[in-house]
């Protein structure tokens, strides 16, 4: 049996004509950070992401995350990016560690729209909007912007080195790749996830 690796940097990097930039795609379970002037896009559905900056320096980063909680962080299977404890803790780690300062941290929150029909029952993304809230107001973390909820999928583009942030809400109408996506990725989760929940 294989386990899944504990976090995944995004490796779609590609030039952006629209905004003439370097530009790092990431996808559920994904992060990326950078002290370039670049741009992290992804597109949300249920899922949340941070987008967490150090205000001085402009280094900053993105996560998407699938679920909330994972439980026991020593558990491998827990200790994964689809769990937004996790993500969020790798994400402000991998800032620290490249030279962020955590007093100068400030994070903007998107996604946990309502569009998976299967995951309605347990409210997936009501549950990660919740989550990250309440993740960064422990941390004591400034938040400074927040698109959450809502019935729409959106998709982000961070500017870290700015803080800028674009948030386009896709029409309900053109969203099944991103819900196909979302689905994809849950069924991929084999093990079970946050106790008594069941993806599937």
């Amino acid at each position: 049996m294989s386990v899944e690796p504990k976090e995944q940097f995004a490796k779609n990097v590609y030039y952006d004509r629209t905004f003439s930039c370097e530009a790092a795609k990431i996808l559920p379970g994904e992060f990326y950070y950078t002290g370039q002037d670049m741009l992290i896009v992804t597109v949300l559905g249920s899922c949340v992401s941070a987008c967490i900056r150090d205000r001085v320096t402009g280094l900053g980063g993105m996560n998407h995350f699938m679920l909330p909680d994972g439980g026991d962080m020593s558990n491998p299977v827990s200790a994964s990016m689809r769990y937004g404890n996790y993500a969020m803790e790798v994400l402000i780690n991998e800032l620290l560690k490249a030279g962020a300062r955590r007093e100068n941290l400030e994070a903007k929150v998107f996604g946990g729209g309502a569009v998976l029909r299967g995951f309605k029952a347990i409210n997936v993304g009501e549950r990660n909007a919740a989550f990250v809230l309440n993740y960064l107001r422990a941390e004591k973390m400034r938040i400074v912007a927040e698109d959450l909820n809502d019935i729409y999928p959106r998709k982000v583009y961070f500017f870290p080195r700015t803080g800028k942030v674009l948030v386009k809400k896709l029409m309900q109408a053109h969203n099944e790749t991103l819900v196909q996506r979302e689905q994809d990725y849950a069924s991929r989760l084999k093990a079970p996830v946050g106790g008594e929940i069941d993806l599937f």
